[in-house]
């Protein structure tokens, strides 16, 4: 079922291409067909799933056994989780595309491959297959970006590749020097994590943590590494922000969670305190600069280096903190704040596309009174943005209620800190809903058309989750527990 799982979109997307050129919109209906299918099967995965009980759905296979390689693929509470949400972002993305006819077959092959590597990098528990995955979910996203995006399309799919490219390298040579400490060597994260054969050796561990973080760091993004994000986004066709921010991103912080400290657990301590930095900056950077822009697109951009902060906090308070209480706190933080970021600010960009199709513009000045013009839009638009600044009742509360309230059980001033970024992140969000819902429209707003059926019903989905999230975490939380305790277990 899992193997079914990871497989069954790049088997439609050789459908998709095997499908007459002529007919776009039967590749569409193809391709959401296959994603349906998908999100079918990652629901039986879950159905099937024992909360607390490790790996599950297990199958291996020799893959190259003269390295110690093999095609091993299971899931935890995290990777089924992100599993699900890639199933759920995939069948948005497919409902949101499904009238577009520019290159229907290609632009729909691309997607699917992008998400075989997305799900199998989430139950891969071999490093090498985790690397190959890893692989897939980027280079269909270089070729997105290029073809479908923007003016300066070019420019930002040679940065996305080339920051993500280095930071994969990074990643592999940490691979390889876990591999090459191993006996006998073996790309199995179950008997490295077991063995953790470089953690007391402070020189190469040290080297090797940096090495993992640079590569997961790229990808998440935390401050610096972040350069490449806002112009990717920007470029970046509606559906490739979706995807690229709802998605792509938590590979970065999987490869943390699920790599880093479970192989490196006392290496990590050691830095915790540089991980507190990076997560300190951006969380304040990614909001701040948030709250300079006036592109819309690029302004929910940099929220998400603001995000994804508190999964870098949540992992240093998991790599600092004595108590395992409080381990557990951070981690479910940082794994709660993936999944309800996916929600939340997928959904932002959904609705930023829908709005620069019509208006052909994001800038912010340029609107204003859509409560009145398009109140559908308008209400599924505040609700993510409330749940992006952490209201309670909705999803992002949950995750950085966790993620603070653990922090503070480590240090006050770096709750404080996180704090004053969660203000200006308010600030951020206020600012955009007062612009476009709120005031009279400018002279120059051309009258806007409402949502579509499939347009509510896309953005629609995203916010009812993150709602459900809010009124009832222990959903997710139950799934998720378990791979949290285990972590918080590690010495």
């Amino acid at each position: 079922m899992l193997t079914a799982t990871i497989f069954l979109p790049l088997l439609t997307g050789l459908v998709v291409l095997a499908l007459p050129r002529g007919r776009p919109g039967l590749a569409r209906h193809v391709a959401l067909g296959g994603a349906i299918l998908t999100l079918a099967a990652a629901l039986a995965l879950w159905a099937g799933f024992e909360p607390g009980g490790g790996l599950q759905w297990r199958a291996t296979l020799p893959w190259i056994p003269s390295v110690g390689a093999a095609y091993d693929v299971a899931v935890s509470g995290l990777s089924l989780s992100l599993i699900l949400l890639t199933a759920l972002l995939l069948t948005v993305v497919m409902v949101y595309v499904l009238g577009e006819h520019d290159r229907a077959h290609a632009h729909a092959f691309l997607f699917l491959l992008l998400a075989t590597g997305l799900i199998g990098l989430f139950a891969a528990q071999d490093l090498l297959l985790f690397y190959l995955f890893f692989e897939v979910g980027l280079v269909p996203m270089y070729f997105i970006v290029g073809i479908w995006g923007g003016e300066r399309r070019r420019y930002a799919a040679l940065k996305f590749f080339l920051y993500t490219r280095a930071g994969s390298l990074a990643m592999l040579l940490g691979f390889l020097a876990l591999y090459l400490a191993m006996e006998p060597h073996t790309f199995s994260l179950p008997a490295i994590v077991q063995a953790r054969p470089l953690d007391r050796t402070p020189l190469a561990g040290g080297l090797v943590f940096l090495a993992l973080l640079l590569g997961f760091g790229v990808k998440l993004p935390v401050v610096p590494l972040h350069n490449w994000l806002p112009d990717a986004h920007v470029e970046a066709p509606t559906e490739g922000s979706v995807v690229l921010a709802g998605l792509q991103l938590k590979m970065g912080g999987y490869g943390m969670l699920a790599v880093l400290l479970p192989v490196l657990p006392e290496t990590a301590s050691r830095f915790g305190w540089l991980l507190v930095a990076l997560a300190l900056a951006s969380l304040l950077h990614g909001a701040l600069a948030a709250l300079a822009q006036s592109d819309m697109k690029r302004l929910v951009a940099y929220t998400s280096v603001n995000h994804m902060g508190f999964v870098t906090l949540g992992v240093a308070v998991a790599a600092l903190a004595g108590n395992e209480g409080v381990r557990r706190l951070a981690l479910n933080g940082a794994a709660v704040q993936m999944v309800s970021h996916g929600f939340l600010t997928g959904g932002m960009f959904l609705l930023v596309g829908m709005l620069q199709h019509r208006a052909g513009t994001r800038e912010l000045a340029r609107f204003g009174g859509l409560i009145g013009a398009m109140p559908a839009f308008s209400g599924l638009f505040g609700l993510l943005a409330f749940g992006s600044l952490g209201l309670p009742g909705l999803s992002g509360f949950i995750a950085e209620f966790q993620a603070i309230g653990a922090a503070l059980q480590l240090s006050a001033w770096v709750a404080a800190l996180a704090v004053l970024a969660l203000v200006v992140t308010t600030a951020v969000y206020l600012r955009l809903m007062t612009g476009l819902l709120m005031g009279r429209a400018p002279p120059d707003m051309p009258a806007l058309p409402p949502l579509t059926a499939a347009e509510a019903g896309a953005a629609g989905a995203l916010a009812a989750l993150a709602v459900g999230i809010g009124v009832l975490p222990a959903v997710l939380v139950a799934l998720l527990d378990g791979t949290t305790a285990a972590l918080a277990h590690l010495p």
